[in-house]
């Protein structure tokens, strides 16, 4: 069956309008290197300016609201951006997660969208997700940083680990503090925009196995003006769950990739066995298709639920479907690269008989680590019953631009 996508002579047409202007704009020296530890500091800073003007072009974020610095285009130039930047090696996207756009859309005031949407869309800032703790991981129903009211200021305490953020100067960190530690669960937080450098703010590199671009962030005493505060002063944990819903899955990919399958099949099909080809061992070319059969599974569910949020449609389970089945099936890839390949699985960049440049040992490396990013899989898995009804306890989707009649507070 082919999945593939018709595009028509116009989308063509924008598609050789991106590629002639990749190849035109960006020197071989600033592309995507293939591990991210090899990313340096002359590459960020010239990507943070070059980014600016891939927003003002409207592919950097293509379908958000165009009077915010979005595109306002359609689902399928995203596809088409994603495509192209993807084979020109070229960094998608900002330094922002894109998290917090939905969220600040949602919950956030006109005033507060045009002073934190706004540069954020055309790249003029950069914010950094602020939420895994060290005592209790991501779950934010047991958060202990907190807020206290003063005056017409908030003055913010506590402690982040993990964060993630390229660079070590964003603008703004974003994410829930306790406001009112009397409350219940779910009804005792606040959401705040954050800005960096702020006195009490300290920044700490974290030196670990897939590279440095994860952070300790220690908050003493930081003062916040009260206009920071997105949502109600109560009403954090409904503001963090729209950022949640698009970390979970619930907005899609426009177009989902597996390189590691990809260099697999390419791996198995040129290398050399004892039967012509490394794939025609049949256990090998077995757990092959297998990694092959998955990717394809893993895109559909993923487009689908961007095909349902460009729509407006409601969306329940769909996204973390998709996100607990990219969980699982890319460590079972990981595993059958590593069967396939043997020890070559696992040389890296620097080694000259790597196979795809070191791709495989990138990936497995930062595998194990990256499944428990935005919450366990465990925890997919038991938002995913809730979504099904099949626990204890049922939830609903968080609201999304896609889905929320209004937006504003």
């Amino acid at each position: 069956m082919d999945f593939s996508l018709p595009y028509t002579e116009e989308q063509e047409k924008f598609r050789r309008d991106v590629r002639l202007w990749l190849e035109e704009n960006i020197p071989d020296s600033m592309r995507q290197p293939t591990d991210a530890r090899d990313f340096t500091d002359e590459q960020y800073w010239w990507w943070r300016e070059k980014n600016k003007e891939i927003a003002a072009k409207g592919w950097l974020y293509p379908t958000y609201p165009k009077e915010y610095g979005g595109g306002g285009l359609t689902g399928d130039h995203e596809t088409i951006i994603e495509e192209e930047f993807l084979r020109a090696r070229v960094p998608r996207g900002g330094f922002t997660p894109a998290h917090v756009f939905p969220t600040l859309l949602v919950w956030a005031t006109e005033e507060q969208k045009q002073r934190f949407l706004v540069p954020l869309l055309t790249a003029e800032k950069v914010a950094w997700q602020k939420w895994t703790e060290p005592q209790s991981g991501a779950d934010l129903a047991n958060y202990q940083s907190h807020a206290v009211r003063d005056g017409d200021d908030w003055v913010l305490s506590g402690q982040n680990v993990f964060i993630s953020g390229k660079g070590n100067a964003p603008d703004w960190l974003y994410g829930p503090m306790v406001t009112d530690p009397d409350a219940p669960r779910h009804r005792n937080l606040g959401y705040f925009m954050i800005p960096n450098p702020t006195p009490g703010l300290e920044i700490r590199e974290q030196n670990l196995l897939v590279g440095n671009d994860q952070h300790f962030i220690f908050l003493d005493n930081v003062r916040v003006p009260g206009d920071h505060l997105i949502g109600g002063d109560h009403q954090g944990w409904q503001v963090a769950s729209t950022s949640l819903e698009s970390e979970h899955g619930g907005r899609g990919k426009a177009f989902p990739t597996d390189d590691e399958m990809g260099n697999l099949i390419s791996y198995v099909t040129d290398t050399p066995g004892a039967h012509g080809t490394l794939g025609k061992d049949p256990v090998v070319q077995q757990t092959t298709m297998d990694a092959h059969l998955e990717a394809h599974v893993d895109s559909l569910l993923s487009k689908r639920t961007f095909w349902m949020y460009q729509n407006r449609m409601e969306l329940s389970y769909e996204g973390n479907l998709a996100n607990t089945h990219n969980r699982e099936y890319t460590v079972r890839t990981s595993e059958r690269v590593r069967m396939a390949m043997g020890m070559y699985a696992l040389l890296g960049t620097q080694d000259q008989m790597a196979p795809h440049g070191g791709a495989q040992e990138v990936a497995q490396r930062s595998r194990a680590g990256q499944n428990h990013a935005g919450g366990s899989t465990n925890i997919a898995k038991v938002v995913l019953a809730r979504r099904i009804g099949i626990s204890r306890t049922k939830e609903r989707a968080a609201p999304t631009p896609s889905t929320a009649t209004s937006f504003g507070s």
